[in-house]
């Protein structure tokens, strides 16, 4: 309290002067509109200035918060859009063919041999081995190993992927693989020559359980034509940017077992 003291009895003449002019201002800004008027836009000013500081600030402090709600929405809409398609009905969610599980890529290599991806959801949230994964641009590949808080997920730029993929525009199925050279590229074989494949042909994916059909995954880049095998060979440039994937969306097919066990009893038949 003392040093209070002291300080206001010493600096008494500045604080004096600072006083007098405040009482100034103010009065010439009670008297005189012009003023007062720049005055209160300055004044404006400045507490937008402070308070959009602090929304950004809080922004980004709940950005994760944000990107998760975002990532709900966009897959309650995705889960939407994909069971009108399949169904066009008004059917009811626990008769929906397709839920979509949102997820964070916690880890992704495209420049190896072998390529997978680690996200930071397992079985605890409703995710099991060979699930299809895929973003708003396309397709990344299938769950392989799962635990209760994280899953694998085996890339399309991996030598053992193996996906169903169609021309979009004439339904040819062919089977989608990586030849181990490109990270934007994969190929597609056993397209029947009779398709007529273009260059900037779309590819999606097939009918097929894992994924739904018509999911995109690229464009037709080059087309040979093998006349002695009866088929192109397809090289697909990916929608997907695989050198930077950061959340990512997982198929649950919800007939899943239920075709299995269809399809078991069509082979011991």
């Amino acid at each position: 309290m003392q040093q209070i003291i002291t300080f206001l009895l010493r600096n008494k003449h500045g604080l004096f002067f600072l006083l007098l002019v405040t009482i100034g201002l103010s009065l010439t800004i009670q008297s005189h509109r012009y003023h007062k008027s720049k005055f209160i836009h300055a004044a404006n000013d400045i507490t937008g200035g402070v308070y959009e500081s602090a929304n950004q600030f809080n922004e980004y402090f709940n950005l994760k918060e944000y990107n998760e709600r975002l990532l709900d929405e966009n897959a309650r809409l995705r889960k939407e859009l994909s069971n009108y398609k399949i169904s066009n009905t008004q059917a009811a969610p626990e008769k929906q063919p397709y839920n979509l599980i949102p997820a964070k890529v916690i880890e992704n290599s495209y420049n190896k041999k072998r390529n997978l991806l680690l996200i930071n959801k397992g079985k605890k949230h409703g995710i099991e081995p060979d699930m299809g994964v895929i973003t708003m641009d396309g397709i990344i590949g299938i769950t392989v190993n799962v635990n209760e808080n994280f899953s694998t997920i085996l890339s399309v730029l991996h030598p053992k992927s193996r996906i169903s993929a169609q021309l979009a525009k004439t339904k040819h199925l062919g089977s989608l693989f990586w030849d181990g050279k490109e990270t934007n590229t994969v190929q597609l074989e056993d397209i029947s020559t009779v398709s007529k494949v273009q260059k900037g042909d779309t590819i999606v994916t097939g009918n097929y359980s894992i994924f739904p059909e018509g999911i995109h995954i690229g464009t037709v880049a080059k087309a040979s034509l093998q006349q002695s095998k009866n088929h192109y060979d397809i090289d697909v440039q990916l929608f997907n940017d695989m050198t930077n994937i950061g959340y990512v969306y997982v198929i649950k097919n919800n007939s899943k077992k239920e075709i299995q066990k269809l399809l078991n009893q069509s082979e011991n038949e």
